[in-house]
């Protein structure tokens, strides 16, 4: 329920989680954005954000109003987690965008979202209230997207904890990192493994 997201993201807080991310697959799960805005109201350190959302379901533009004027409610604390849209466009028998795609998505993203002026689809837009933008984080599996995100990425986003894939993946991470003179170290990694949380030791 809405009210248990809320109720678990204030004790996340108090027993100091650094993080609250939110899943983005619309016809699987509720509506992220509403949630973030609650999220954000009850909360005061928290960095907020989601995991993941993609650049096909809402047109880039849209996805970064909403981080820009979440990241005004939250002063400051949002960040965007992206990928090529697996659930969100598999569940409605799509297929997910491109790496490319991804990687205009995110550019359009970072500059809309810090306030510049840019030309989109042959059009000058600017959205005047962007104040900084969030970090991103992008999800992957295949070295394409993987060595994509070594060069942009402010963090990377592993959907499971086996650390023989994990040092797999970020082999090609690190490939994209020296590609990009990026020092590989400054890029964080995140792994969005599910739990149990049981006392049943068997």
């Amino acid at each position: 329920t809405v009210e248990r997201i809320v109720g678990l993201t204030r004790q996340a807080e108090i027993a100091g989680f650094d993080y609250g991310w939110i899943f983005d697959s619309h016809v699987l799960w509720k509506e992220p954005y509403p949630l973030l805005a609650l999220m954000a109201a009850n909360t005061k350190t928290m960095r907020l954000g989601t995991c993941v959302t993609n650049p096909a379901v809402r047109d880039i533009t849209v996805t970064s109003s909403l981080f820009a004027t979440l990241n005004l409610i939250s002063g400051g604390r949002m960040q965007l987690g992206i990928g090529r849209g697996d659930s969100s466009r598999r569940v409605m028998g799509k297929k997910p965008v491109t790496t490319e795609h991804l990687q205009n998505a995110i550019r359009v993203f970072r500059e809309l979202t810090s306030g510049k002026q840019i030309e989109y689809e042959g059009q000058s837009i600017q959205m005047t209230w962007g104040k900084g933008s969030p970090p991103v984080w992008i999800a992957g599996y295949g070295p394409k997207v993987l060595e994509m995100a070594g060069r942009v990425a402010d963090g990377i986003i592993l959907q499971f904890a086996d650390p023989h894939l994990i040092a797999w993946c970020m082999g090609f991470v690190k490939e994209g990192a020296q590609a990009a003179e990026r020092d590989f170290k400054k890029i964080e990694i995140m792994a969005a493994a599910p739990v149990w949380v049981s006392e049943d030791l068997e």
